[in-house]
């Protein structure tokens, strides 16, 4: 489970851990300013008893230019849907991060990486489209020994791929997910911001499900 700490990665936690025993967790810090969210990915994998949470500090900030790794470069506000592909979007994380997962998942003989990639209610990343994690599954096939000389494919699950926000709520809350526990503020200060676009999706999932997000202070 390539976990973030956000409500979309927590909820994908929550349904891997119904689905299947034993669940490791990868948390990678690759010097994104909103490593607060580190903190809620411990948090997260306490609550769920994953069987081993590894939290891997790889340091790609100054290789990647994008405003959640320069917190010199301002953050998007209120971006429109359509628009073009926001500063927050970090070159081939994606990529990198399902790379490093599979080494894991093979070294560790699990056949499954889930993440919490989502389509719907997204900032518009090219690397959280169907096309993209069926590209990575073609590609896992043909890269791992374990796939070439023994049939044993990775398969890569996102549950959430195609929910709105509101969806992803309302099954979180069937879930009992821990929204208390998750982050989602891209600025990375004591309290969410309110206005970068990861602050105003999951406010507006709350709020399009008729539930109160227990993260926000009252």
């Amino acid at each position: 489970m390539l976990l973030s700490g956000g409500m979309d990665s927590a909820t994908c936690l929550a349904i891997a851990s119904l689905r299947h025993r034993p669940v490791h967790a990868l948390t990678v810090v690759y010097g994104q300013r909103h490593a607060r969210e580190v903190r809620s990915a411990r948090a997260l994998a306490r609550r769920y008893k994953v069987a081993r949470h590894t939290v891997l500090r790889l340091p790609l900030g100054p290789l990647l230019r994008s405003s959640l790794t320069d917190a010199r470069r301002p953050l998007p506000r209120r971006t429109r849907p359509g628009a073009r592909i926001p500063s927050t979007y970090v070159p081939a994380r994606n990529t990198i991060l399902l790379s490093i997962a599979l080494g894991y998942a093979e070294s560790h003989h699990l056949g499954t990486i889930y993440l919490g990639a989502n389509a719907i209610d997204y900032s518009g990343y090219p690397d959280c489209r169907p096309a993209f994690l069926r590209a990575f599954e073609r590609l896992a096939a043909v890269a791992t020994q374990a796939a070439v000389e023994r049939g044993e494919r990775v398969r890569v699950e996102a549950p959430l791929l195609r929910l709105s926000k509101a969806e992803i709520v309302r099954w979180g809350e069937r879930l009992g997910v821990p929204w208390e526990l998750t982050w989602s503020c891209y600025a990375g200060g004591r309290t969410p911001c309110g206005e970068c676009d990861s602050c105003r999706l999951r406010e507006k999932g709350f709020a399009e499900a008729g539930r109160l997000d227990p993260a926000i202070p009252r």
